[in-house]
């Protein structure tokens, strides 16, 4: 009897356990978010730069003050992150194997913490990596620093680490999705086991318990000062996550067609299905406080008024500078210096003279 009722218990553990499609699902559906989030903020300062350049510029650290607001939130509230909620998931300690707390009861603080900080703050460092792995290959192309100098042998040695260390991470996730799979591990995510959790379905019971909850929550009427403080804070915060979860459950699946639709497999297709004439130059320029005015000579550059040295074109704009002076430029600014469109470093374009 006593190893039937093991044998049941391991069997009703097993029915809970998230499928590896449900697991993955989860996760790439915040990876989906940001990409399609980050290109609506770029149209919007692209179409205007005054007014909306500085979302563009502090895009990741907006997006994960936000993400530590929402994760926080759900956390709290159902034991699961944003996305596994979505997915009807929720996470229980390792520990506990065969009696599984409600969603809400929440996890315990030292579990709360390792997944609030894992659930934002790696992807967030991991994204300053890349963004600082993509600076560094591109002021090598562009050879700004002498040959022999210290810092570019530096960064040289480690843009060649990079690859091999980013291999070693994804082999990670991907050794433990197949332990996963093949029911060796009870979790998919190396994260998960860092957290010190493990994703299971919700119950029924726990479906009740949360609506319960979201009915009981206006029902405490005699309180002191501070505590009243204190829950018109959490409900401000959880208002405002509650706004931005509904917002997003909304708005996902559009979400991710516009990150399928802007990924790179399709731009081929985007460009012969959205082909347009090549707009004129632009009639009214921003001539305000930065904003270089246009030489009367065409062939001196607008930032430094000298005949342009390494004749330098900006995409974005068409305007023609020296290369020195619109890489110091655009790295310190992200923006054309006539036009005040947003611009990267990438959209330098090297002009070649006949005579050269």
């Amino acid at each position: 009897m006593a190893e039937l009722g093991a044998h049941l218990t391991a069997a009703s553990a097993g029915d809970d356990r998230p499928s590896i499609f449900e697991a993955v699902a989860q996760d790439s559906l915040m990876a989906a978010v940001k990409p399609a989030l980050q290109h609506l903020v770029k149209v919007l300062a692209e179409s205007n730069p005054g007014r909306y350049s500085f979302l563009w510029r502090w895009f990741d650290e907006i997006y994960v003050l936000l993400d530590l607001l929402l994760q926080q939130h759900y956390l709290a509230r159902c034991s699961a992150s944003f996305s596994e909620n979505f997915y009807s998931l929720k996470r229980i300690p390792l520990r506990d194997c065969q009696q599984q707390p409600l969603a809400t009861a929440g996890l315990p603080k030292k579990q709360h913490w390792r997944s609030l900080l894992l659930l934002v703050l790696v992807p967030y460092l991991k994204g300053k990596l890349e963004k600082l792995v993509s600076s560094l290959r591109e002021e090598d192309e562009y050879s700004i620093h002498p040959p022999s100098s210290s810092w570019k042998r530096f960064y040289r040695a480690f843009l060649a680490a990079y690859p091999f260390v980013n291999m070693t991470w994804e082999g990670w996730f991907l050794i433990q999705q197949l332990c996963y799979i093949l029911g060796k591990a009870q979790h998919h995510s190396p994260m998960l086991r860092l957290a010190g959790v493990r994703l299971v379905r919700l119950t029924a019971e726990d479906i009740q318990a949360l609506e319960k909850k979201l009915a009981g929550a206006t029902s405490n009427q005699t309180q002191s000062i501070k505590t009243q403080v204190q829950s018109a804070v959490r409900k401000a915060l959880g208002g405002i996550a509650f706004s931005l979860s509904t917002g997003l459950s909304v708005s996902v699946f559009f979400l991710q067609f516009l990150d399928w639709w802007y990924s790179s497999e399709n731009q081929e297709t985007i460009k012969s299905l959205t082909a347009l004439p090549t707009p004129p130059p632009p009639v009214h320029l921003d001539q305000g406080a930065g904003s270089a005015l246009l030489p009367k000579l065409r062939t001196v550059c607008p930032l430094c008024r000298k005949i342009r040295v390494n004749a330098t074109a900006l995409s974005t704009s068409g305007f023609v500078f020296c290369y020195r002076c619109a890489y110091n430029y655009v790295k310190t600014h992200q923006r054309c210096p006539v036009t005040g469109y947003a611009t990267e470093l990438q959209h330098l374009v090297k002009l070649y003279s006949p005579e050269s």
